[in-house]
């Protein structure tokens, strides 16, 4: 009779994905045992992501895929491995890096997460589940968020509500994309607790993330992913500690802690006024009496625990909100495209169904822009122009946000009110883009407000801070 406890939870052998015959990730080949955790690493576009999708036999069209999959043991070939493996759907769940896709927009939080415990995870009574789901809540600080649609959420709050109602299905086999991102150090510390619990429980974790710490936290087994190939994987404390390829070794010399500092300098003119601003939302006050002066060359940071307002706030700076008390004077004379912003969430910046190359022509076409100049930034960000053919969906998130930003810049602003600019981009491309962003700020004048959880990325870009809190 077969040991059980020695089967796999998930064994990939040979497995690529393929773009006609373009071979985007390939030769793929790792085991996670049963209550194990295997942690990829890697850049944005490094095919992550896509393996993940293929292991769920969830590819966007027309991508393909080859190579097998086993799931507790129960071999399939990867391209129909979703179709024929039995109880796929209870053996095996998936938290996209996007927590917009894993939330249904018509369902209050509680709601969902008690439905999925109900539904999936085979909790007996509706009382039973939602009391269940009332204490995950609780455990993550969103026991306020409970009666809320997801649009009402910030992101890194709608990223703890994704991983909630991932993890209340209880699949022996977890998969999280990024479930770290956007977070602050105490809500890093929640997830990490909740990968650990369910670790302890015997699921099995597949993680996927750009943070050094929690792989690191997690142990294990580590993989690190370059242009499609694991290109070093072995036991995670041994990699991290004694890496063997001069990439994995550039990857974790890029942690923001060994940044040089170096904030802008602010110039004469000032491009925003902020004067004693407030704002609530229902009876939740995000913020009151908030005084700020932002100037050309500046670079402010937004900060404050998950949920504090800063989205808020740097909306109503551009002008996409009214505060509830104070005002924001913008400076005399400037053009109504003057402002501009990055998104946390960069699929919320691009038309669904048009190709990035036609939303970026739509955009020269529309301000008289140079392509050229637009070509250029792209290249500086180390983005293929054959990704400009795909749909949004169709890159990674880290390709989006790299595209979001060459778009921002091109329009030359007086301020760009940057959120999470980089919460999906690992270490490497983290530090070129805040280079680029940095030396833009330099050489134009634009004036930078940045939105960041993480405290060294702070203190080494920022030249002074606005710290957001409840009140």
């Amino acid at each position: 009779m077969t040991d059980r406890s020695t089967i796999p939870a998930l064994a990939v052998e040979g497995l690529a994905v393929l773009h006609g015959e373009q071979a985007l990730v390939r030769d793929i080949a790792f085991a996670i045992p049963a209550g194990g955790v295997l942690t990829l690493l890697g850049e944005s576009g490094s095919g992550k992501s896509l393996l993940a999708q293929a292991i769920m036999g969830n590819l966007p069209a027309p991508l393909r895929c080859t190579g097998h999959v086993a799931i507790g043991g129960q071999r399939t070939a990867a391209a129909d491995q979703r179709s024929r493996h039995p109880g796929w759907g209870r053996r095996i769940a998936l938290l996209p890096q996007e927590p917009w896709l894993a939330l249904d927009p018509t369902m209050r939080v509680r709601g969902q997460i008690a439905e999925t415990y109900a539904l999936v995870g085979g909790t007996g009574t509706r009382a039973g589940a939602r009391a269940l789901a009332d204490k995950a809540l609780a455990a993550l600080g969103l026991r306020e968020a409970a009666h809320q649609y997801p649009f009402m959420l910030s992101g890194g709050m709608a990223q703890r509500v994704a991983f909630l109602a991932t993890h209340a299905a209880g699949a022996p086999l977890l998969i999280v994309d990024e479930p770290t991102k956007g977070l602050d150090a105490d809500r890093r510390g929640d997830v990490l607790a909740l990968l650990q619990a369910a670790q302890a429980q015997g699921i099995s974790l597949l993680c996927i993330t750009h943070d050094i710490w929690l792989a690191r936290a997690l142990g294990g087994q580590l993989a690190v992913m370059l242009e499609g190939e694991m290109i070093e994987q072995g036991d995670a404390a041994g990699v991290l500690a004694t890496p063997q390829h001069d990439y994995t070794r550039r990857l974790l010399a890029a942690d923001p802690a060994s940044w040089p500092a170096g904030a802008g300098v602010a110039g004469t003119g000032v491009v925003a006024t902020i004067d004693a601003v407030g704002k609530s939302f229902d009876r939740q006050v995000l913020f009151a009496g908030v005084d700020a002066r932002i100037a050309a060359g500046d670079i402010v940071a937004v900060t404050g625990p998950s949920g504090s307002g800063k989205t808020t706030f740097g909306n109503l700076v551009l002008g996409l909100l009214k505060p509830d008390t104070g005002r924001v004077t913008r400076a005399a004379g400037l053009a109504p495209t003057a402002f501009q912003k990055i998104q946390q969430d960069p699929g919320a910046a691009f038309a669904p169904r048009v190709t990035l190359r036609q939303s970026l022509r739509d955009l020269v076409k529309l301000h008289r822009l140079d392509w050229a100049r637009l070509e250029g930034l792209l290249a500086s960000m180390r983005l293929a122009p054959a990704l400009l053919d795909r749909l949004p969906h169709q890159v990674s998130g880290g390709e989006l946000q790299r595209i979001a930003l060459a778009r921002v810049l091109l329009m030359q602003p007086a301020l760009v009110f940057a959120d999470e600019p980089t919460s999906r981009l690992d270490p490497v491309t983290q530090q070129q883009v805040f280079a680029l962003l940095t030396e833009h700020v330099r050489g134009s004048g634009c004036a930078l407000l940045l939105v960041s959880h993480d405290d060294d990325i702070v203190r080494r870009v920022a030249s002074r801070g606005i710290a957001l809190g409840r009140t």
